[in-house]
């Protein structure tokens, strides 16, 4: 069997992806050129002139793409189902390129034949995203009925707001995006972020409750990362005892939670941040109880106990060098594709699933 025949789709088939992702330069040039042989054999075979412009922006070639699409769209009785491809696959090359405004326009004209299928309303919804139209990119999640999506680019949009200095709008942004989905962690951190940004703990505290409440459970360290990491602008805006009050606020939540592994690491955490030893080497043992090989904690009892041994000023120094290395330790990993990552996400950078992000139990996960 050649190459060609293993990778021209059957007769009105989409178009195979993976020609998007070849093996290797060589084997994509090798391809190319038997696509191209095909084409000049058969310039009526329409999946082999999608394939080859599939084949070329993969390569980068824009020019060469989008010239075989408007070829393909310009044939006079093209079928609409590859009339529609042809837009779908021009505004895909668009913005391969960085032409937004092409893009959107063949996605539109895609729309305008077929309608709202889900491959174009997926397809404008990204790029709505992209060029920083959220209120669009959430209503078009909400037509494809992905709430999340929808709520994240809600929140997104009351960012907006906020960055234009109109939190009243931002707040009902937020609201708006926790009536859409009520576990987005996005909608609960913005709020707490907001009430934080105003210094009002007793709202923290309830945003902190409610956010608990209705968060996944595997995603609820996501709203604690963000509050731990944001403790150094809290004290920059409304002083150091308000982060005291965050960390006492905070430890006495997790306090009520039922027995989780990375909320008592949290607490711990938390603890060391307002100066508790005891308590956080206490919250620190509960870890090593339900999982004596999470590697977070085990380096953070080896800190702590660092300064309570007699060692040797070589060896500290030696073993201080390895306890520092904590902080770029990539400590959160997509459970669907398994990219490791040092910073939090909603969307995973690679396979672009949501809310997929889990922190690392093991060091080999």
């Amino acid at each position: 069997m050649s190459m060609l025949s293993r990778l021209i789709p059957a007769k009105r088939k989409p178009v195979l992806t993976a020609l998007e992702t070849p093996h290797g330069e060589r084997d994509t040039k090798e391809t190319i050129a038997e696509l191209s042989r095909a084409v000049r054999n058969d310039p009526d075979a329409v999946e082999i002139y999608i394939a080859l412009g599939n084949l070329y922006r993969a390569q980068g070639d824009i020019e060469r793409a989008v010239q075989l699409r408007n070829n393909l769209i310009a044939r006079p009785g093209l079928d609409q189902e590859f009339r529609v491809r042809a837009f779908l696959e021009l505004g895909h090359d668009y913005r391969r390129g960085g032409f937004m405004d092409r893009a959107l326009q063949s996605f539109e004209r895609a729309r305008k034949i077929a309608g709202d299928t889900e491959e174009i309303l997926q397809s404008l919804a990204v790029l709505y995203a992209e060029v920083g139209n959220f209120l669009d990119a959430s209503s078009l999640y909400g037509k494809l009925g992905h709430r999340i999506g929808q709520s994240h680019y809600m929140v997104m949009h009351g960012d907006e707001f906020l960055a234009n200095g109109n939190p009243s709008d931002a707040k009902k942004a937020y609201s708006k995006a926790l009536r859409i989905y009520k576990g987005s962690v996005e909608a609960w951190i913005a709020k707490f972020t907001l009430a934080a940004q105003s210094c009002e703990l007793r709202k923290c505290n309830s945003i902190l409750k409610d956010g608990l409440a209705h968060i996944t459970p595997s995603m609820r360290f996501l709203m604690l990362e963000h509050i731990y990491a944001s403790l150094e602008n809290y004290a920059a805006s409304c002083g150091e005892d308000f982060v005291t009050g965050i960390c006492k606020m905070v430890t006495e939540v997790l306090d009520t939670q039922e027995p989780d592994i990375i909320l008592q690491y949290y607490c711990a955490r938390f603890h060391l941040q307002a100066g508790n030893i005891e308590e956080a080497n206490a919250w620190l043992a509960k870890t090593m109880v339900l999982n004596p090989n999470f590697w977070a904690a085990r380096m953070e009892l080896l800190s702590l106990a660092m300064n309570e041994q007699p060692l040797s000023p070589v060896f500290k120094t030696q073993l201080g060098f390895f306890v520092n290395q904590i902080d770029n330790v990539k400590r959160f990993v997509c459970s669907h594709c398994g990219i490791r990552r040092l910073e939090t996400f909603y969307s995973c950078p690679k396979c672009r699933n949501w809310h997929t992000a889990a922190f690392r139990i093991h060091l080999q996960d």
